[in-house]
């Protein structure tokens, strides 16, 4: 065989493997209710919720920071409105009580939906402002 034609097929073998391994890591939006029916039948996989932070008279309630503060429960609102206890096992996010949109990355583990990674939507910095002509 020509040296062109190995490194050809290293090239193909690189990416074959690349697009396997990133497949495993893709995982799907659901709500509350679809992600808990998907665990009861038996499927971990991990799965993308999209929510807000349980809030009432603009103040968000229902956080509980660990005593030495390396991991915490919140309580976020699915888009169906849906109410979930999530656990995180890591510090708190910087400007976690500000986003205005969080997406939780994980899956359930008995009555809790433990998050492996948190994606949040702060507000932004540069609002919009209506001009009058």
């Amino acid at each position: 065989m020509k040296k062109t034609h190995i490194v050809g097929l290293l090239v193909i073998a690189v990416a074959i493997f690349i697009i396997i391994s990133t497949t495993g890591d893709a995982s799907s939006y659901k709500n509350f209710t679809e992600a808990k029916e998907m665990a009861e039948g038996g499927n971990n996989s991990a799965i993308h919720v999209v929510g807000t932070l349980k809030k009432v008279n603009d103040q968000v309630v229902g956080i509980q920071e660990s005593p030495d503060k390396l991991s915490f429960y919140f309580t976020m609102v699915d888009q169906n409105n849906v109410e979930q206890k999530v656990f995180r096992p890591d510090p708190m996010p910087t400007d976690f009580l500000r986003s205005e949109q969080v997406v939780v990355i994980g899956s359930y583990r008995e009555e809790t939906f433990v998050a492996d990674k948190i994606l949040l939507k702060c507000p932004s910095k540069y609002k919009e402002e209506e001009v009058k002509i």
